[in-house]
């Protein structure tokens, strides 16, 4: 009852406000208050449906400048898992094979090369790899990320923010050059490899980066009209793998063998923290091959199915030859082969079926074993933790692979520009660029290798190199014991 005398009380006054509401309105028009705008008319709703088409189907949109929600949320994930590969996934990979007293050496180069590389690629390294300018290298227009924001850059992603972009393509940049560190272990001075490293980005990376995935680069026959070299490479077969891969090597043969190299054993200190590195590595590769489609769509959800087929085969296909001629199947073979496989199905994951991926698996499980135990062996170089055997050789099988295995069922963007070679001389085009790839990083190591070599050093003192890099780039151990040895 009380309620209801209450609600009584104040029904009349509010009866009062809403009839005086229409009299006050119209004295302001009447005294000459500014009336409120119109609302500005929008797209007609034929235009917002071809939108929302353009959305699910990763299409250029007619009227939104946005980015789309799902396709950002994707690329935002894909980035965490690429850098999720170099940290901690390629730093205890490479951690674990390593002796003892070098593994904090490999985890601070690795850290070291996230944080040099993250400061070039604002400065100018974004800009010089994906800003328009030449067939060979972009610009500055880029230059501190100027004009990088929300807003999706056309050229690259229709629905993904272009900063969101520009930090996905930096997660590549600084896994790559981190990968040389494994040809070149346990021997070189941290200050020559962040160095060799800047001097690397800047000669070999950004330039390989712009011919393959630039607008306008030479090299990028899926995307550029009027490429050179009608070349393809999905998530990074030529950039990544091969560059690093060749240039390993190159670097590695300068440096020299490492102190006592062949003539004693040099066994991985922790086969535990390589395993867990693999499989960091392997989740991490997610990201770095679904993600390449730049969208949460098809192809994406076809290079994730080519990435695990490949991956899975080649993790078998490695030991299992160990069982054969060794009579043990080795976790470092498990880790070797899975490692193999992503590396092989990286440059074709987004064009080739499953069935192409699982013909690639069985290539990578085989064909860097041999590389890695046989090549190795017969011409002597120390490459310490096998990175040309997997990478500089699994790389340039996998572009090569890539030319006779793509297929427009996988992807149906090979018939914008390639239609007239994809499946006939595609081959040809990949051969190509595996070429140039091969010239630009040699060439770039060669430079910079005898140029850091004389002006600061290559190498620790022999006795330094023996003593271990922890203790005498880092002031630091990586395990302590006490008396015991415990």
């Amino acid at each position: 009852m009380k309620s209801s005398r209450t609600g009584q009380k104040w029904l009349l006054p509010a009866v009062v406000v809403l009839a005086l509401c229409p009299l006050s309105l119209s004295r302001a028009r009447a005294e000459g208050q500014t009336p409120v705008p119109a609302a500005v008319a929008g797209p007609d709703l034929a235009t917002r449906v071809a939108d929302l088409e353009a959305y699910l189907t990763n299409t250029a949109p007619k009227a939104l400048s946005t980015p789309g929600p799902g396709h950002n949320a994707w690329m935002m994930t894909s980035t965490a898992l690429v850098l999720f590969m170099t940290l901690p996934g390629l730093a205890l990979f490479y951690g674990g094979l390593v002796r003892r007293k070098n593994v904090l050496s490999v985890l601070a180069q690795c850290l070291g090369t996230a944080g040099v590389v993250t400061i070039m690629w604002w400065a100018f390294g974004y800009s010089l790899a994906f800003g328009n300018g030449s067939p060979i290298l972009g610009s500055l227009k880029f230059a501190f990320l100027k004009g990088v924001g929300n807003t999706p850059n056309p050229d690259y992603g229709a629905w993904v923010s272009h900063n969101v972009f520009c930090m996905y393509q930096m997660m590549f940049a600084i896994i790559t050059p981190a990968l040389i560190v494994g040809a070149i272990a346990e021997r070189m001075k941290f200050s020559a490899i962040m160095a060799f490293i800047v001097g690397w980005m800047l000669l070999v990376y950004l330039p390989l980066a712009h011919m393959v995935w630039g607008s306008d680069g030479m090299m990028n026959g899926l995307g550029n009209a009027k490429a050179g070299i009608k070349a393809i490479d999905f998530a990074g077969g030529t950039v990544v793998h091969m560059s690093s891969g060749w240039s390993a090597l190159l670097l590695a043969i300068i440096l020299g063998r490492r102190k006592g190299w062949g003539h004693r054993p040099f066994m991985p200190h922790s086969m535990v923290l390589t395993m867990v590195g693999t499989g960091m590595l392997w989740v991490g590769w997610y990201g770095f091959n679904a993600g390449s489609a730049v969208a949460a769509d098809g192809i994406a959800a076809n290079a994730f199915t080519a990435t695990t087929l490949a991956t899975a085969v080649a993790c078998v296909v490695w030991p299992a030859i160990e069982w054969v001629t060794r009579g043990k199947p080795t976790i470092l073979g498990f880790c070797s082969g899975a490692v193999a496989g992503l590396v092989v199905i990286t440059p074709g994951a987004g064009f080739v079926t499953s069935t192409g991926a699982v013909i690639i698996g069985l290539l990578a499980g085989s064909i860097p074993y041999l590389a890695c135990t046989k090549l190795k062996a017969l011409l002597k170089y120390d490459d310490a933790l096998d990175t040309f055997g997997v990478h500089g050789v699994g790389g340039t099988m996998g572009a090569l692979l890539t030319g006779f295995l793509a297929s427009p069922d996988a992807n149906p963007n090979l018939n914008t520009n390639l239609a007239q070679i994809v499946g006939r001389t595609l081959w040809l085009e990949q051969l190509k660029a595996i070429g140039l790839t091969i010239l630009v990083a040699l060439t770039g190591t060669l430079i910079l290798a005898y140029l850091v070599k004389a002006l600061i050093g290559l190498r620790p003192a022999p006795d330094s190199e023996e003593m271990g890099l922890d203790d005498v780039d880092h002031g630091e151990a990586g395990y302590h014991f006490d008396e015991a040895g415990g």
